[in-house]
C-alpha cells in the first residue's frame, strides 16, 4: 500500500511543478478566452447567471427561513418586555390617580360642607364679551393688543382680559367699536398679586420683557422656583384667584415670573365684567368729579 502511494506523488510532482511554474500563464489565457467568449455571445454570462441564480435561489430560500422565524422571535421577545415595562408604568400612574381622585372626593365633601357651615351665597356670575384680537403693539415701549368690541358690545375701561390659561391684561382705553388692551408686560402694568401657595403678597410689575417681575416682597422673601402666581384681589382691580404665571426665576434682589400665555399670541380674548368698583373706577370718577361742568348758556328769546 505504502509502496503504490509514493509512486503516484511522485508522478504527480512534476504535474505541481509544471501547474505552479505556468499558472500566472493559464489565467491569463483563461481571462482572454473568456472576454473573446463574451465577446462572441454577450448572453451566455446571463444566462449563465440566471442558471446558478436557479439552482441556489431554493437553497437561500430553505436558509433563510430559520433566519426569519429567529427575527420574529426575537421581536415578539422585545416586544413583550417593552409591554411589561409598559404595564409596570401604567400600573404606578393609575395608583398615582386613584390618590389625587380619593384627594379630590375628599376635597369636594370638604368645600361643600364648609359652605353649608357659612351660609356661603355664590356670586353672580361675571358678565363677558369674547373679541378677536385685531392688531398688536409690540415693540421695545409698549405691550398692548387692539381688539374688535368697544362700548356698543359692553366693553369698559378696567375689564379683565382674560383667555383659558389665565390673566392677559386689562381693558386701557375703549372706542365705540374698539379698544386696547393693557397686556401683563407692559411697562405701565401694575396688578397686586399673591404667591399661591405661601400666600405672600406682591406687585406684578411689566417691563416691556416676556417676563415680568415681582416686586415689594414682604422681607426681601425669597420666592421658590415654579410657585404659582394669582392675583390678590386688592385694590378692586382683579378679582382674586386670577392665575397668571409661575416663577421662572428668583434671587434676594427680585423674582422673574414667566406668564402662562403671551398676550402677543391669542387670537381670541374674554373681556370679564366682575362688578368690582376699585382703583381704576375711583380714578375715573375722580377725573369726572373734578372737570368743571359745562352750563348751557339760555338761548336769547
Amino acid at each position: 500500500m505504502k509502496p503504490n502511494r509514493s509512486s503516484v506523488l511522485r508522478l504527480a510532482a512534476p504535474v505541481r511543478n509544471f501547474t505552479q511554474k505556468f499558472a500566472y500563464l493559464f489565467l491569463l489565457f483563461g481571462a482572454l478566452a473568456i472576454i473573446l467568449l463574451g465577446r462572441a455571445d454577450p448572453q451566455i454570462f446571463e444566462r449563465t447567471r440566471m442558471a446558478v441564480t436557479d439552482i441556489i435561489g431554493p437553497i437561500l430560500d430553505v436558509a433563510s427561513r430559520p433566519l426569519a422565524s429567529a427575527s420574529d422571535v426575537v421581536s415578539e421577545l422585545q416586544y413583550l418586555t417593552q409591554l411589561r415595562k409598559d404595564n409596570a408604568t401604567l400600573r404606578v400612574e393609575n395608583s398615582r390617580l386613584i390618590q389625587w381622585q380619593t384627594a379630590a372626593r375628599n376635597l369636594i365633601v370638604e368645600n361643600e360642607e364648609l359652605r353649608r357651615l357659612l351660609s356661603f351665597v355664590p356670586d353672580d356670575v361675571a358678565k363677558s364679551v369674547t373679541a378677536r384680537v385685531i392688531g398688536e403693539s409690540g415693540g421695545t415701549f409698549v405691550r398692548n393688543i387692539l381688539i374688535n368690541a368697544g362700548r356698543l358690545a359692553g366693553v369698559a375701561k378696567g375689564q379683565a382680559a382674560v383667555v383659558s390659561t389665565g390673566l392677559v391684561g386689562r381693558v386701557q382705553e375703549v372706542g365705540e367699536r374698539s379698544a386696547r388692551i393693557l397686556l401683563i408686560t407692559d411697562l405701565n402694568s401694575r396688578i397686586p398679586v399673591l404667591v399661591e401657595s405661601t400666600r405672600q403678597r406682591a406687585v406684578l410689575a411689566g417691563d416691556n420683557s416676556d417676563r415680568p417681575r415681582l416686586l415689594h416682597l414682604p422681607g426681601n422673601g425669597v420666592v421658590k422656583k415654579g410657585e404659582r402666581i394669582v392675583t390678590s384681589g386688592h385694590g378692586g382691580v382683579f378679582p382674586p384667584g386670577l392665575p397668571i404665571g409661575v416663577v421662572a426665576r428668583s434671587s434676594k434682589v427680585g423674582a422673574i415670573v414667566q406668564p402662562f400665555i403671551q398676550g402677543e399670541k391669542v387670537e381670541f380674548i374674554r373681556l370679564m365684567d366682575f362688578g368690582l368698583i376699585g382703583v381704576l373706577s375711583d380714578l375715573e370718577w375722580r377725573t369726572k368729579a373734578a372737570r368743571p361742568e359745562r352750563h348751557e348758556k339760555p338761548a336769547k328769546q
